[in-house]
């Protein structure tokens, strides 16, 4: 053994298995500096040390990468060029370094959330991580920043080819390409599976090459517009083994100390087609002295925390979807089975655990006090909107007459004083249209139905809206950490934009400062029944800023409240579980709260954000695929509709009758000089004076609907503009701003305030 003198004794240098094992232990590579002071290496002892790390290396035992730091041989650097390659079983985002060409796999790399990348890092990306040793061979990588130039991988239907191998149709409406996969690269699949292909960097236009990296199985175009979806979208879908047999492991739960509620006529109210439970209400009038005309009223919520706990398998896979996502002919849930239609489902006469919070408020609909607590409760009935609304217009059935008097009225005075509240303050009153998709047995679309807008629906918005307040204020007089549901001012830039388009429809919005969610109700109240309405409704949604989790409290603009979070739906949203969470710590009502860093918290809010705009971006999608294919065999049929938007390659229309949206390309358009008119949203022709706005009346008829992009291209018949409809060209801002109102060959110009992009056909 090497020994060495130091301080008149005699202490041994380290081994090389002693260096070894420091180095293997240390997360991200050392320098050698570093290691002398771990080891106490001083003075003459410098040059045996050095000796030692240099056998290690020409050994091949420890590498030295950038910086001369030292790791153990075939350590990843601390930060490197990845490629996202998939999703796997466990919802976790994998990646690999970029041009791995070794002849072993490469390690496991898990991709997390990054506050440095506030977008989303998806399958295809190539991104610049910071990566750390997590054991067993693996890494976690946290991203930098988001990189060009990596792989693309796409998803797409296979084609036979004559060659033997595939040709590759891409799903996603934005890849026009086609990618030829040669038969030794096919992975076997066959003609119509659909498959994840990535396409070999440097293919020219029209000739693209790929080799299928993966075949999903079980589905045919017919039946797998959602299954697109999910794929393109990194949707983790397959339940890890350890979640599956720990939510099969539940068991119901006794009342202990938990305050029982059983009692207490509690119901639910729900879609006809809702597939979880997990809100029940109850209201009473006040009889406490000082609030005359006052309500008393419960919001109770299924007591999630107590079946999913933190940092368990359940825990895990339901972070990593964030929430559940709804598709017309499936649910991909946030919990499984077991959990979100079985213990967490609080169905009809039946035992559930729940969170509940207990409110009181006055005539003005304010909330005076409130208290939370944890019961177990047995809801009375699960009732419909439909059913509830009914009931309260004279027709009863046999679930709603013997609770009409006893529980239905009563919601019904609560909710008016909390309406009022709601006006009062100002909360933005928008009025969309939702569809609702029909689909069959079999996963076809077989019509589109508008959604009803009931006074029932309002009843239970405005008492989840009651509910996640008084949280709110609760996780802040406590200062207790937690996620708020944050929906910022508008950006004064659209407001602008929006201020223009407004004036040229002769409609006014309050001047630029301390914007109100009321001062918007003015415009909509002043289009109401005007044929320009569903257009304002449409361009004030569009101003808006999008909501988002944040751990900081920075008030609901849209609501007009100044605090606000999400605790009424802890079964499919993962931000209300970290509300339960903190709710059961600060108020101590048990050992299941939320123990969380900031630092976490604050990656969580931003995780949970980026899943909700994953659901969201892949529930539209599939929309818009199930309404193309239920279109597909109406080619060349004529549809009215009205035109949502402009740019300088033609005309976005919404089809009246499925609300369905396509494209109006510009050279299908009459034979003109076409200029766009930004700000006012108008398409114009410099020659023809034939102008299109948004909002205008148009009939169209269809070219084409693809269902595997969910695209539909039109043809153009003949359309209305709305000025022209509704009496408003007289005007001299009408005259201003509408090119179509010159004589044909005297195109007017706007004062040279729009924002004009020229488009030649």
């Amino acid at each position: 053994m090497t020994t060495r003198k130091k301080d008149k004794r005699i202490s041994p240098l380290p081994t090389k298995a002693d260096i070894l094992a420091y180095i293997q232990k240390s997360p991200n590579r050392i320098g050698k500096r570093e290691l002398a002071r771990a080891f106490t290496i001083r003075g003459a002892d410098r040059p045996a040390f050095k000796l030692i790390l240099k056998e290690l290396e020409s050994e091949g035992v420890i590498d030295r990468g950038g910086k001369r730091r030292f790791a153990e041989a075939g350590r990843l650097p601390e930060v490197a060029v990845l490629d996202a390659t998939k999703i796997d079983a466990d919802g976790d985002l994998i990646g690999q370094p970029a041009g791995w060409e070794e002849p072993d796999q490469p390690p496991t790399i898990f991709i997390v959330p990054s506050k440095e990348v506030r977008t989303a890092v998806g399958v295809g990306d190539r991104v610049l991580a910071r990566l750390k040793l997590v054991g067993d061979g693996a890494y976690e990588a946290r991203p930098i920043r988001k990189l060009t130039g990596g792989p693309r991988q796409i998803l797409g239907v296979c084609e036979k080819a004559d060659h033997g191998g595939l040709i590759i149709r891409p799903v996603n409406r934005k890849e026009r390409q086609t990618i030829t996969v040669e038969k030794k690269h096919t992975l076997d699949a066959r003609h119509g599976e659909f498959v994840l292909v990535t396409v070999d960097s440097g293919a020219r236009r029209g000739t693209a090459r790929g080799r299928v990296v993966e075949r999903i199985h079980g589905a045919g175009i017919e039946k797998a517009l959602s299954l697109i979806a999910i794929h393109s979208h990194g949707i983790p879908h397959e339940w890890p083994a350890a979640a599956l047999e720990e939510a099969e492991g539940c068991r119901p739960t006794k009342l202990g100390k938990r305050t029982d509620l059983r009692q207490l006529p509690l119901v639910t109210i729900d879609g006809d087609d809702a597939r979880d439970f997990d809100d029940a209400v109850w209201a009473e009038p006040d009889e406490s002295a000082g609030n005359e005309d006052g309500w008393h009223l419960m919001v109770a919520i299924a007591d999630v925390a107590s079946y999913v706990q933190s940092g368990s398998a359940l825990d895990r896979s339901a972070f990593d979807r964030g929430n559940s996502t709804y598709f017309p002919d499936r649910v991909v849930p946030m919990l499984p089975e077991a959990l979100s239609n079985g213990w967490c489902s609080l169905r009809p006469n039946e035992d559930r655990p729940c969170l509940a919070v207990h409110m009181w408020i006055n005539k003005q609909g304010e909330i005076i006090r409130h208290k939370f607590l944890r019961g177990l409760m047995r809801s009375q009935a699960r009732l419909t909107y439909e059913q509830v609304q009914a009931a309260m217009d004279g027709v009863t059935d046999s679930a709603t007459a013997p609770l009409l008097d006893t529980v239905i009225r009563p919601l019904y005075g609560a909710y008016a004083c909390l309406d009022k509240a709601r006006k009062k303050r100002g909360a933005l009153a928008l009025d969309l249209p939702e569809r609702k998709i029909l689909v069959n047995e079999e996963g076809e679309m077989t019509g589109v139905l508008p959604r009803p807008r009931l006074a029932s629906h309002q009843l239970i918005e405005e008492f989840m809206v009651a509910a996640n307040v008084a949280a709110a204020q609760t996780l802040q007089k406590a200062n207790a950490p937690g996620v708020y549901r944050v929906h910022e001012t508008p950006d004064p830039e659209r407001v602008s934009t929006l201020r223009t388009a407004l004036q040229s429809m002769d409609l006014k919005l309050s001047p630029s400062g301390s914007l109100r969610a009321k001062d918007f109700n003015y415009v909509l109240s002043a289009s109401k029944g005007d044929p320009a309405e569903s257009l304002v409704n449409t361009m004030i949604l569009r101003t808006q800023s999008q909501a988002r989790y944040e751990p900081e409290n920075l008030g609901h603009f849209g609501l007009a409240l100044s605090q606000y979070t999400h605790f009424t739906s802890p079964i499919r949203r993962y931000s209300d579980l970290i509300v339960h969470r903190s709710l059961i710590r600060a108020m101590k009502l048990g050992q299941d709260g939320l123990d969380i860093s900031d630092q976490d918290l604050t990656a969580a809010a931003e995780h949970i954000s980026m899943t909700e705009r994953r659901s969201a971006g892949a529930e539209r999608e599939t929309v818009d695929r199930f309404t193309a294919a239920f279109l597909s065999d109406r080619v060349g049929a004529t549809f009215a509709g009205r035109i949502n938007g402009v740019s300088r390659f033609g005309l976005f229309i919404t089809l009246d009758e499925t609300g369905a949206d396509g494209i109006l390309p510009i050279k299908r358009l009459p034979s003109d000089y076409y200029e766009v008119f930004e700000d006012i949203h108008m398409l114009a022709g410099r020659h023809s004076g034939m102008a299109f706005s948004v909002g205008d009346l148009i009939t169209v008829s269809l070219s084409e609907a693809d269902a595997m992009t969910g695209s539909l291209v039109f043809n153009y018949i003949e359309h209305t503009p709305l000025r022209e409809k509704a009496g408003k060209t007289s005007s001299k801002q009408g005259r201003q701003n509408n090119p179509g109102s010159t004589k044909p060959g005297k195109p007017r110009r706007t004062g040279g305030k729009s924002k004009r992009k020229k488009s030649r056909r």
